[in-house]
């Protein structure tokens, strides 16, 4: 259980890394965008990502 813990913590770092590294300009303009935003809508986008990524690993083991 432990190896998967931070193998996943790994692989998230990874993808959170691409896209400052592939496209820093599109990315800055991004977290320009996402500054603007308000608490509310920051936690609509936090609560549907927990969910999304709740629903793929519920997906992936019931395969």
């Amino acid at each position: 259980m432990n190896d998967t813990l931070w193998t996943a913590v790994a692989l998230m770092l990874v993808l959170e890394g691409l896209l400052p590294f592939l496209l820093p300009r599109i990315w800055r303009d991004t977290f320009r965008r996402l500054v603007d935003f308000s608490d509310g809508q920051l936690r609509f986008i936090g609560l549907s990502s927990m969910l999304i990524g709740l629903l793929l690993i519920a997906f992936m083991r019931g395969r």
